[in-house]
């Protein structure tokens, strides 16, 4: 557990102007220190029952496990890992298993329920734990940080735009107005298996980081998000706030999602026992949502 004013988050989810009702899911637990964001795509309402199957799975499992699983030191912690995972923190087994489990209920659902067939969602999650920040993402839904006076995005969109960009054939001013910035090469729940990229980022004392989907980028370029976050007479409320706003001025064409936290003090977390948990004592409620 992380003491109470190590992290300050703030979340804030906006329909938007144009759509009927919002597929973006979010969550966040500042003593467990997970913050975790997904935007959900399929026919009507299955987006929205995607998201939050992901994120109230993915979350219900990282309390689970932080909260109730004996302590391990790390050399022990190892023996479970995949060989690629030994450098991180011995949390990041724990997220894997996770978006794996989330990925399985997702797919179970959008199988078995003709009105779900081909559902998903992108998601974007981060763990922090000692003085680390773990971070992991699926398709285009993003995590930025703000440190001092340097703005950085952390994650890399997993779709067509960006392998256009990754491979010059277009221009960062041309991909503005392209007609691929929506097509995403992966999301979580379309297909059996799913690749979640990973990543560790070393944290310091005032750092901001912001977790969103597209709502937000597709509206807002990099350089008004970053104006916004490094106000230094405002706090993450009146900043969260301030996006949204930003956003649906600018059109507000799809659903807006932040999530805001501001790092105000060093931090260690206890490493805890991996256990892959099942997912059966949530599908009554997957299944309820779909009535």
């Amino acid at each position: 557990m992380l003491e109470n004013d190590v992290l300050e988050i703030v979340r804030l989810t906006d329909v938007g102007l144009l759509r009927e009702h919002n597929e973006d899911t979010i969550a966040s637990d500042g003593a467990i220190g997970y913050v975790v964001l997904a935007d959900g795509m399929g026919g009507y309402k299955a987006g929205e029952v995607a998201s939050e199957i992901a994120v109230l799975s993915i979350a219900a499992e990282l309390t689970e496990v932080m909260l109730n699983q004996p302590l391990l030191d790390t050399d022990q912690y190892l023996q479970y890992q995949d060989e690629a995972l030994n450098a991180m923190q011995p949390e990041a087994q724990l997220l894997v298993d996770a978006v794996k489990n989330a990925n399985d209920a997702i797919y179970y659902v959008s199988q078995t329920q003709s009105q779900c067939a081909g559902m998903g969602t992108t998601l974007v999650l981060g763990l922090f734990v000692n003085n680390k920040l773990l971070v992991g993402h699926i398709g285009d839904s993003r995590m930025y940080r703000l440190r001092g006076l340097t703005f950085t995005q952390l994650t890399e969109d997993h779709s067509i735009l960006q392998e256009q960009l990754n491979a010059g054939l277009i221009t960062a001013e041309q991909a503005k107005y392209s007609a691929n910035r929506n097509l995403v090469t992966r999301a979580l729940g379309v297909d059996p298996e799913v690749a979640l990229a990973l990543n560790e980022f070393d944290v310091e004392v005032g750092d901001i980081y912001l977790l969103c989907s597209d709502g937000l980028t597709d509206m807002v370029d990099d350089h008004q998000i970053q104006l916004i976050l490094s106000q230094p007479d405002i706090g993450l409320d009146s900043m969260a706030q301030r996006l949204i706003q930003l956003a649906n001025e600018h059109g507000g064409k799809d659903n807006i999602s932040v999530i805001l936290t501001r790092v105000n003090k060093t931090f260690e977390k206890k490493r805890p026992k991996r256990k892959n948990l099942g997912l059966n004592h949530h599908m009554d409620n997957f299944f309820g949502w779909l009535k």
